[in-house]
Formats: structure tokens, sequence, C-alpha cells
């Protein structure tokens, strides 16, 4: 069964260190810069790198996000305006990145990753300089949506802020989205539990196999994403201002409130696969135990059946003389209902067709006892 959340390495092995190769089925990038601060707010679509030296020129916070990563020149350009190490760029492209931190002399280099959905995690890539962020999404993801607006509606704190504020929000709004993603695995492990209490199917055992693999990736991602804030708030450097950090505080205790979040979540799923196989198990003895008792029923009956069929001649007044008997078959017949009978009388004092194991007489001694 494929894991649903799985990356691929465009670089070949033995390439040379910052070689930016691109996927050709990734869309095409599309540049938007944003400058504001708290009187004024401008968002525009350049069509050029060369156009961003005229907007970070302003004095003024500026988020640049890129969206889409299908074009190494653009992805180049932009690195050369904004003096991007190459390896950094190399990061932004292979999309196959953990979330992590590397510091720069003029900039924090950041990854995150978006919760799964569908089987898939994006990757975000953020250059968090002194007055400027730069963003890169891999695809339209709409997570960092609810910053814009945010941006757009004159919101005062953060338009009053700097871009380390702005890189909070950032993470802050890439973390958050994994909470109605682990409600709905929630609701998904409650539907399983529900379908093993019912009736364990063979098609259970992929779907809790397919849980545990959705709830691992989020373990590791989640878990990268908590070491990536720790090294923020034990070094912030001068690139995270004093006013950011207790932000950057809420947004670990988010990382350590889905973690337990997951790890209880991974208990229970190992949970269902102890009782679907106790639940096949205990069907599988079911089972067993029917035909148990219908074979041992029928043992008596057999063994009067292979004596009646032994051909002996009535020679000598011993060779079954009770095949001469006007009633012999009926009385015969009437035996061996005995038989059954008194094996089911057995049986049901010993429990065997109860179903709990619990033999008849003690079962009722118990009921007394407890006043039923």
């Amino acid at each position: 069964m494929r894991s649903p959340i799985r990356t691929k390495r465009r670089t070949l092995p033995g390439a040379a260190p910052g070689s930016i190769i691109t996927d050709p089925a990734a869309p095409k990038p599309v540049i938007t810069v944003i400058t504001y601060d708290t009187l004024d707010f401008q968002e525009e679509v350049v069509q050029s790198p060369a156009e961003l030296a005229a907007h970070l020129n302003t004095g003024k916070p500026t988020w640049i996000n890129v969206r889409g990563l299908g074009d190494a020149r653009v992805i180049q350009d932009i690195g050369q305006a904004l003096n991007l190490h190459v390896l950094a760029l190399e990061d932004v492209v292979n999309t196959h990145q953990r979330p992590k931190l590397e510091t720069y002399p003029e900039y924090l280099f950041i990854v995150l990753r978006t919760a799964p959905h569908g089987g898939h995690t994006s990757q975000i890539s953020l250059f968090s300089g002194a007055s400027y962020l730069l963003s890169f999404e891999e695809h339209d993801c709409e997570v960092l949506d609810p910053v814009r607006e945010r941006l757009r509606a004159h919101r005062a704190l953060i338009r009053a802020a700097g871009t380390d504020y702005l890189a909070y929000c950032l993470i802050d709004a890439v973390i958050d989205e994994y909470f109605p993603r682990l409600d709905e695995l929630a609701d998904r492990i409650e539907s399983a539990e529900d379908r093993v209490l019912e009736s364990a199917d063979a098609e259970l055992i992929e779907v809790i196999h397919r849980l545990r693999h959705e709830l691992l990736g989020v373990r590791r991602i989640v878990a990268s994403t908590r070491e990536l804030l720790n090294a923020m708030l034990r070094n912030p450097g001068d690139m995270i201002a004093a006013a950011t950090l207790p932000y950057l505080r809420d947004c670990y205790d988010h990382t350590v409130q889905i973690i337990d979040i997951v790890e209880s979540q991974r208990e229970i799923v190992s949970g269902l696969l102890d009782i679907y196989l106790s639940a096949v198990s205990n069907r599988m003895n079911q089972v067993m135990k029917v035909l148990t008792v219908m074979a041992t029923m029928f043992i008596p009956l057999t063994f009067i059946v292979g004596l009646y069929g032994m051909n002996f001649d009535r020679s000598s007044p011993w060779n079954m003389p009770e095949l001469g008997w006007w009633y012999g078959y009926p009385l015969l017949v009437l035996l061996m209902a005995i038989i059954l009978a008194f094996e089911m009388f057995v049986f049901w004092r010993l429990g065997w067709l109860s179903g709990d194991g619990a033999p008849g007489k003690k079962r009722r001694k118990r009921h007394r006892k407890h006043g039923v």
C-alpha cells in the first residue's frame, strides 16, 4: 500500500550544489507584492523580478509572495535581486524538505509544510529579512489567504508590526491548519472504530494502516516544526524582535498540543488493530466451537451406525439379534435421539451453547447472588 505522504527528489545524485531544477508540471510563478504600514496598503502583481527593487526601497514592510515553482529562471532572478544563497533556493524548488530553520547574516530561511490534505502536503518557504518577507508556495494551497485578508482589513497589530511578525502570522496560519485536519482524522477513526465493533470486515485493515501512515506523517512534520520554533526562540538574533517572541512561544505550544493529539490518535488506531484481530479471532473461535459441537454430537451416532454396518451373518445368536426384532429400527432411532438430547443438555450445562462459556447452574447462582 502506497504511503499517503510521499515526496520526490528531482535533483540527481552527484549534482552540483545549488542546482535549481524545477518540476515541468509545476505551475508558473505568479509574483505578488504587498507593501503596507499603519496608513497605507498596496497590493500588486509584478511581471518580472526586475521590478522588485522599486518595491524594496520604499522603507515599508514588504511581502513578496511567489505562487508556483515552474520556472527556474524566475526563481534564480528573484534570488539575485534579494541576494539569496543558492543552496536555500535549491531547497525551495526541491519540495521534499522537512520543516527547518537556517540562519543567514541578512535573513532567516524557514521551510514549512502544510497539513496533509487528500494524501498530499505542500511546502512553503520563507525568507525573512529586515524589511521584507519573501514566500514561495508550491501550489495554490490557500493556507496564507487569512493573513492577506487581515492585511487588507487594516488590522492594527499586523499593519503596525514588522516583517518578523508577518513571518509569525504565516507560521501560525500553517500550524493552525492542522487542527481541522486532525478533527477529520478523528472522525475517520471513530467511523473505523464503529465498523470494527459492528463487523470486522477485511477492508478495515487497509483503512487502519492508512490512518497510521497519515498520523505518522503528521507526527513527523509537526515534530520538525516544533524544533524549528524552538531554534527561533533559543537564538532569535536581530531578525526577530522581542515583542514577537511571545507569539512564537504560542505557536510552539500549538505544536506541542498537536503532537499530544496525534499520539493519542495513534494509540487509538493501534488499539483498533488489536480489536480487529481479536474480533477476527473470536469469530473464528465461534465457528470452530459450532463445528466442534456438531462433530461431537455425531460421534456416538457415527459409532452406532458403524456398529450396525458390520456384515455379520445370523449363524450365531450373538450376532445382532435385534436386527430381527419388530421394533428394532424404531428403538434404535429413539436411542439416537435420546443420545442427542443428553449431549445437548450436557453442552448447555457446560455453557458451550450459550456463547459466554459459563455453566448454566453457575450463571443462575450468580444472578441470584446479585438479585437478578
